[in-house]
């Protein structure tokens, strides 16, 4: 291939064939991740998490949720009268109270960000980071419709049953998780929340509704805080009569999620 001559007669080497290809088919590599972020950049990424709620893709998965929730919601009475009281169901999912409580999820997610910057692992400090904020926005979310509605708990103990916070956080937990790890990581972590949410029903904490609702919550809220960074491989969008729910598979390794803004400087790590 003939190389490119200049006006003073210097000439460039020519190109190869194997030099055009790696110039033009050379993939992308993924985005830097991000220095260690503090409790500044955990602030101040909450405040930007609570003004991105409000979006349109949020907005179909309160619907598809909501409508979910109210679907079911005929079966909650004989749902819980096949759960409570049996003594099987009862022990198999007796963890699920432990497992899905706040002071269980938010230590585990602060470990997971400590671990991080104790061993130089961005990576792994920015993952316990968004599930700390995933926990966060969750409980935020969930506290403030507890106060809004009203309901009656099954056994009678309070007006805080809907949505299930067991259920919330501990698939915004999953959701957090997806992100970062992809598919396999989060599949077990799915299956976890599953399980917690059934678990409300044996121990009379929860009406059936109260937990699809929560776990839309849990959803809405890691999408919100990891919006940045690869394709969600679940998306919901309005169709007539219904909504449309697709997935999307891509063998691609997940792409490191790190702050919200542009890479941090090292020195301004707080």
């Amino acid at each position: 291939m003939a190389g490119a001559c200049l006006v003073d007669g210097s000439c460039a080497e020519p190109l190869s064939l194997h030099d055009l290809v790696e110039t033009f088919e050379q993939p992308a590599g993924a985005p830097p991740t991000p220095r260690h972020t503090g409790v500044h950049a955990l602030v101040k990424n909450l405040f930007d998490d609570v003004k991105h709620l409000p979006s349109k893709e949020n907005a179909y998965w309160a619907a598809f949720g909501g409508g979910l929730a109210l679907a079911v919601h005929p079966a909650d009475d004989d749902l819980n009268e096949f759960f409570v009281g049996n003594d099987l169901a009862e022990k198999i999912f007796k963890p699920g109270a432990i497992i899905g409580q706040l002071y269980t999820l938010l230590p585990t997610a602060v470990t997971v960000y400590v671990v991080g910057r104790a061993k130089d692992l961005p990576k792994t400090s920015h993952m316990g980071m968004d599930l700390i904020q995933s926990l966060l926005i969750a409980e935020g979310i969930t506290q403030g419709l507890k106060y809004a509605t009203r309901r009656e708990r099954p056994d009678g103990s309070g007006k805080t049953s809907f949505p299930s916070g067991h259920a919330a956080d501990t698939f915004a937990f999953a959701t957090a998780l997806e992100r970062h790890l992809g598919w396999k990581g989060a599949v077990p972590a799915y299956m976890i929340a599953s399980y917690v949410a059934i678990s409300r029903l044996p121990a009379n904490r929860h009406w059936f509704s109260d937990t699809v609702f929560g776990a839309t919550v849990g959803i809405i809220a890691g999408r919100t805080v990891t919006r940045h960074g690869r394709d969600f491989p679940v998306s919901v969008a309005p169709t007539p009569g219904g909504v449309f729910i697709a997935y999307t598979h891509s063998s691609r390794p997940p792409v490191p999620i790190g702050d919200h803004s542009t890479p941090v400087d090292p020195r301004a790590d707080q």
